[in-house]
């Protein structure tokens, strides 16, 4: 038997995280989080600690990881809402931190300043 997460604002945590979506290629979503949080720190914390590995092939490859990661996250919000019809408040804040972090990735990445201009320039 399952515990019961606690979930706070009274949300269905339970439902959502057992659901049949909690799974990405039979890993659980929460396993992915983690990781990708995970490797997300110690990566930004190395390029603070070491500035030399701050080179093109990191920062890109770094930019389509939060990428992949909040197309993902958008993805797993539209789930809650449209197909499974309840809300885990740990999966909207985690949404939240995964859209935070692509804002700041993409607001200080060179491809996409280049991608924003030439979309503003031409309105």
């Amino acid at each position: 038997m399952e515990e019961a997460l606690v979930c706070p604002l009274r949300a269905n945590c339970d439902m959502v995280i057992h659901s049949d979506y909690s799974k990405f290629l039979g890993i659980p979503i929460e396993a992915l989080g983690m990781v990708y949080y995970s490797l997300l720190a110690v990566s930004y914390g190395l390029l603070v600690i070491f500035p030399v590995l701050n080179q093109p092939l990191v920062a890109s490859s770094l930019l389509f990881a939060t990428v992949c990661a909040f197309v993902f996250s958008i993805y797993l919000t539209l789930i809650q809402a449209f197909v499974i019809k309840n809300w885990c408040t740990w999966c909207l804040i985690s949404a939240t931190i995964c859209g935070a972090v692509f804002a700041i990735d993409a607001s200080t990445s060179p491809l996409f300043s280049a991608l924003f201009s030439s979309i503003f320039l031409s309105l």
